[in-house]
Formats: structure tokens, sequence, C-alpha cells
């Protein structure tokens, strides 16, 4: 099996996630037209350095906010575009606004230094304890290095979800201490529409930010009063727990989606994850399975009925609304059954058109056996297990062997759910046996 990312192009199929990346494109245009308006020659080393700090600052300045728009959990986009989408989205513009923020430092105060016949340290010194909100944004800078830095695939691999997740936190401190530098050195802003227009997008940034991720999750959470009602084990090191409360009915739930939860115990309060349903909803339960994977997830297992959640969301495109052809394969890896168990279960489709793979390791790994096989029995649909090592087995998820166990492949949609190596590289065989990437859908947490 060839393993791979998926790359952005192959998430963007849909016309609303094409909408959102003009808009994102077009508002890069407009910041470049702010420099473009009050720039009539370019001549000599000095000022083409200072101008290309001018352009890579505005487009800094404007990443900085769209960042921040990519997760404020927006439903539209949650619900459209999809959570994984936007998550990878926003990680692909970080590395562009660490970069572009690195090429400003660099090309304004060598430009600067160049236009004052002095060294470039000397310069930098002038500039950050001599220039108005400076040392503010010089904070910012380190700041934003810093995140960056933890945010890279090798440093992310040696922390915890909540460790990352809360040094991230910084991303926000850093933007809101590189806005009054932007205003007050930015002349290309200037005092009429393109200043407006900045506080606009900031101010608009961080309030959806304010109101979709502390307001409505706080009052959701009077609303609903989640609660833990029940902590059952499913296979070796997984549980679900099962959450009720009030007027769930109201949360509008989706087979397929996720919540991010926060236990309040004095060991999880401080932690969210995010957890699948794995169940289709129901008006008086929530159903979430979890796999013991260290730390937050091990402790789920612990909880007593009554203790309190905090939950957000549903949140999620995996759902049947992105479903376009008439026959479904399902393929599902290891815990990643648990939004697929959901989908197996409600996805409109005829005797014969619904199709689910589970792959596992051992027989001991299948969770859900007993539903999985009532479900299939009772849709008429097709179930197959495709358990035991791979010395042993061979890869079943290579394009030759999908191909002998799904007739029609490249005719079915696809969704497909499980570890992250093993996603991106049946993606690839997918779409080596001819299935088209607007047909695969595919949602991850990875972090």
């Amino acid at each position: 099996m060839r393993a791979r990312g998926v790359s952005p192009t192959e998430l963007l199929p849909d016309p609303v996630s094409l909408l959102v990346l003009l808009a994102i494109g077009a508002g890069a245009l407009g910041v470049l037209a702010l420099w473009w308006r009050d720039t009539f020659a370019v001549t000599g080393a000095d000022e083409w350095l200072t101008n290309a700090g001018r352009i890579t600052g505005l487009l800094a300045g404007y990443a900085a906010p769209v960042l921040l728009l990519l997760m404020a959990r927006i439903p539209l986009l949650e619900h459209e575009v999809g959570a994984d989408r936007l998550a990878r989205w926003h990680a692909i513009g970080g590395r562009y606004l660490v970069g572009l923020v690195s090429a400003h430092v660099l090309t304004i105060i060598w430009g600067y230094a160049l236009t004052a016949h002095e060294n470039v340290v000397g310069e930098g010194v002038q500039m950050v304890f001599h220039f108005p909100d400076m040392i503010k944004a010089s904070l910012a800078t380190l700041l934003m290095f810093a995140t960056g830095a933890f945010s890279a695939r090798a440093a992310r691999r040696r922390l915890s979800y909540e460790t990352w997740y809360y040094l991230h936190l910084g991303t926000y401190l850093a933007i809101a201490l590189g806005f009054g530098h932007q205003l007050s050195n930015g002349a290309d802003l200037g005092e009429g529409p393109g200043k407006l227009g900045w506080y606009a997008l900031y101010a608009g940034s961080f309030g959806l930010l304010g109101w979709y991720r502390l307001a409505v999750p706080f009052l959701r959470d009077r609303r609903h009063r989640l609660r833990v009602a029940e902590v059952r084990p499913e296979g070796p090191g997984v549980v679900s727990v099962f959450l009720t409360g009030d007027r769930l009915d109201e949360l509008r739930c989706e087979p397929g989606q996720f919540f991010r939860l926060r236990f309040l115990t004095r060991e999880l309060r401080w932690a969210e994850n995010p957890y699948s349903l794995s169940a289709p909803p129901h008006p008086r339960f929530l159903r979430f399975t979890v796999k013991d994977l260290g730390g937050h997830s091990a402790a789920i297992a612990g909880l007593r009925p009554g203790v309190r959640v905090c939950a957000e969301g549903p949140y999620g495109a995996f759902t049947a609304r992105r479903r376009k052809a008439r026959r479904v394969l399902l393929i599902a890896a290891g815990v990643g059954i648990t939004p697929i168990r959901t989908l197996f279960e409600t996805l409109p489709a005829g005797p014969g058109e619904l199709t689910l793979l589970y792959r596992a390791r051992d027989e001991r790994d299948l969770l859900f056996r007993a539903e999985l096989e009532e479900v299939a029995v009772r849709r008429r649909a097709h179930l197959r297990y495709l358990v035991g090592p791979r010395a042993e087995i061979g890869d079943p998820l290579t394009a030759e062997a999908l191909g002998r166990l799904v007739p029609g492949l490249a005719s079915h949609e696809v969704f497909l759910c499980g570890p992250e190596g093993l996603a991106a590289a049946t993606v690839a065989e997918l779409r080596a046996a001819g299935v088209p990437a607007q047909r695969i859908h595919h949602e991850s947490f990875a972090f």
C-alpha cells in the first residue's frame, strides 16, 4: 500500500469550500491593492527590500484573522466544509503566516538599514525600542515562532493533545499584541476605508471566535445540562460513554458528526477532546466510544454516572449530505468504526447498495459486532470483516483487493475513517482504483 498524505486539493470538491477559498484569495488581492495604491515606483535595493517588507507585513496581518475565522467553529463552515478540512487549511495557513512574518522582519529591517546607512542589527534595535508598539510586536513575533515550533510535526509527536492545545492558545495573544503595530506603523492602511476595514476584520474575527467558542457552548451547557449516564466496556481498552441531558433533540445532531467533550472532574475539566457519535442520536441520550490511548482517554473509563459534561458541537461534514452516488462503500479501521457505525445504520440506501469493510488486527478488536450484523441483515447491506495482521493476510486495502471485494468500486461514494496513516494510504489506493476524489470522504482528528 502506498503511504502518502492527503493533499488539500483532494479535499476541495464541494462548492462551499471553493467559495471560501475564493473569498480568502479575493481578500488577499484586496490587501495587495492597498500597497499598490500608494506605490508609484520602486528603485534601488533599499526600496525593493522595504516594499517586500510592506507586502509581507500586509499579507501576514491579513492571514492572522483569517486563521482565527477558520478555527472559530462557525456552523456554516463546520457543517459544509468540515472540521478536518478547516484544520488542514489552518495548519497550511499557519505555516504561511510564520513564513510571511519571518520575511517581513528580515526585509523591513534590512531595507530600513540600507536607507539609513546603518548596520542591520543596529537598525533592528532602533526599530524595536523607538518605533511605536514595536515591543509588543516583537513579543508577538516570538510567540508566533514558538507556536510554529510546537506545531511542527516532530514536536507534536512528543506532546499530548492537551499540552499542544494550550500552547497553541498563545497564537491568540500573539495576534492581539501585533495588532497595534500594524495600525501605528502600517502606512498602507491610511486613515480611510483601509483602516476601517482592518478594524472590522480583526474585531469581527475575535467577535465570532468569542461567540462560537465561548458564548454558544456556555449557553448550550446551561440549556442541555449534559451528564454521564453510563460507561460501558466495548472491547480491550475501549468504552462507550452514554450522555443524557435536557432537550437533546434540539442539538440537531447528524450521524457521522462529533462533539468536543470536557468532563468536569478534577483530572479532566481542563482537557477538551473530539469524539464521534458511535450511535445515531437519540432524544434521550448520546453515545460516544473511546479507545484508551493514554491520558485523557484512559481517564474516561473511570467516569461515574452524574459527572457533568461541557460539549461543543455537533461539528463535522462527515454526513449523509456528502453522498451523491447511489452505491456507498464505508471503510472503517480500529476505533474509526465509531462514525461509520452510525452511517451504516442511517445512510439512505436500497438493498445491496451499501457495503461496510471493517479492518482490524484481531477478532477481539471488532467493536459493535452484534449491532453491525443486525443492521446488515435488516438493511440487506454487505458487511465484510478484514481481520488479521498484514503479514498473515496481506494488505486487504490495496486497489486490487478493494476491486475484488467491491464490484463496481469506481462508481461508489466512499466514507473512510481510521488511523491517519492507514486512511491516507487507503485514499491513494481508492484513487488508483478509479474512485474520483470528490467521492472520497475522510475526517481526521489528528492534531
